[in-house]
């Protein structure tokens, strides 16, 4: 039996700051991986604020930054009458050293860490171990994990599951999965196309507003990404067809660019609005995906999901460093984290997608909104201050 003080399950970009963040608190931690390497998911790119503190506290930020795109201004657009409202982060220069949104693929931040987890001695970076099953005790968590070879079987103090939306920790926990599944699939593109040569005062980040077929447009360094809904009673082979991707381009650019349009990804994926109904049962916390889903409108997905592994190691460090109650700690990252995931998160993300969807005549639900905003200045720092998830993070400060 292989014994450590954490096991954490997942080693997407949740699960490698956890356990990056306990190994530099001098805490023994394993942090087990499925997969044979860190897997290239291209679908969350946007680092908010916040997490650019979190980043630069472990010591990562500046080798982020240097991979990533600093966004600053943030564009909603009417596709049907081509208006743009701008919204300029440093207006909250006054709140956060980070007044931008960083666009950097989520993978980087996992293959950044890894490497320098397995140089730590307290630490393990475990490829290849998909867990089978795990039970425990009041003393400690027996997880069991099938390797290429055999099976192997850990023991920990504790254990976090950030193993992903189809969490195997969740499950075998019998955690309920509340929420609902979007009717439509969802389609990005990725391409080197020049867009910002076809789109007048395109940003970095942009949603676009139609009731017909909204969109969001963003710059990652090496491509534009383009996410569209598509019908759920479409084919996979449809959807990732050239005649497709020729129509999307087509109404975005125009029919004669558009079959010159290369795409370097094409990637359909399933959106849901699920929270766990509890994100502690005894010494394993769910974080992340494996605790919570939501639509991609605002990029609050993977940062939540940051958030949750910077409370809930927080709240681990202070139990080793500190004697600190383990359940009552364990229990207040539950209730700070699920709260804010109900309270904003869930409800902004929801917000995000009516708004693009819904219109009457030309004028779409948010730019009638998002209008009234730019010309209140005391309600327009407010509403940046909430989409950079910095009212969030207050907000589970006040939680005990």
């Amino acid at each position: 039996m292989k014994r450590t003080k954490i096991l954490v399950v997942g080693a997407g970009p949740v699960g490698a700051i956890a356990a990056y963040r306990l190994a530099l608190a001098g805490l023994e931690v394993a942090l087990v991986e499925a997969d044979a390497f860190p897997r290239e998911d291209m679908r969350a790119s946007t680092l908010h604020p916040p997490t650019l503190s979190m980043l630069n506290e472990l010591g990562l930020l500046d080798t982020l930054d240097a991979q990533g795109l600093r966004a600053p201004v943030y564009n909603y657009r009417n596709r049907r009458t081509g208006n743009v409202l701008a919204f300029d982060m440093a207006e909250i220069a006054d709140m956060t050293p980070y007044p931008y949104r960083l666009q950097c693929e989520q993978f980087k931040v996992t293959r950044l860490i890894t490497p320098l987890l397995e140089k730590l001695p307290n630490a393990q970076m475990l490829f290849q171990r998909r867990l089978i099953n795990f039970t425990q005790d009041d003393d400690g968590v027996t997880a069991h994990f099938e390797t290429p070879f055999d099976i192997e079987t850990w023991r920990a103090d504790y254990m976090i599951g950030a193993d992903g939306a189809n969490s195997i920790v969740r499950k075998w926990l019998q955690i309920p999965f509340e929420g609902f599944t979007y009717p439509e699939k969802f389609l990005t593109l990725s391409t080197d196309h020049p867009l910002e040569k076809e789109i007048p005062n395109l940003a970095t980040v942009n949603y676009v507003a139609d009731p017909d077929e909204w969109c969001v447009i963003l710059k990652v360094p090496s491509f534009w990404r383009v996410l569209v809904p598509v019908p759920d009673d479409s084919s996979d082979e449809q959807i990732l067809s050239e005649d497709n991707k020729t129509a999307i381009f087509s109404r975005l650019i125009g029919a004669e660019k558009a079959p010159s349009v290369e795409t370097a990804h094409r990637t359909i994926y399933r959106v849901h609005q699920r929270v766990a109904e509890r994100y502690r049962q005894g010494r394993v916390m769910l974080a992340g995906d494996a605790a919570h889903l939501n639509n991609p409108l605002g990029g609050f997905g993977m940062n939540s999901g940051v958030h949750d592994a910077w409370n809930v190691t927080g709240k681990l460090i202070e139990i080793y460093k500190d004697g600190g109650d383990a359940d009552a700690l364990l229990d207040r990252y539950e209730r700070q984290r699920r709260t804010v995931m109900l309270e904003f998160v869930q409800a902004q993300t929801i917000k995000n997608k009516q708004a693009m969807e819904s219109a009457t005549g030309d004028v779409t639900a948010m730019e009638q909104e998002l209008s009234g905003l730019l010309a209140d200045p005391e309600g327009r720092r407010a509403y940046l201050k909430r989409q950079a998830m910095l009212s969030s993070m207050e907000r589970e400060a006040t939680i005990q």
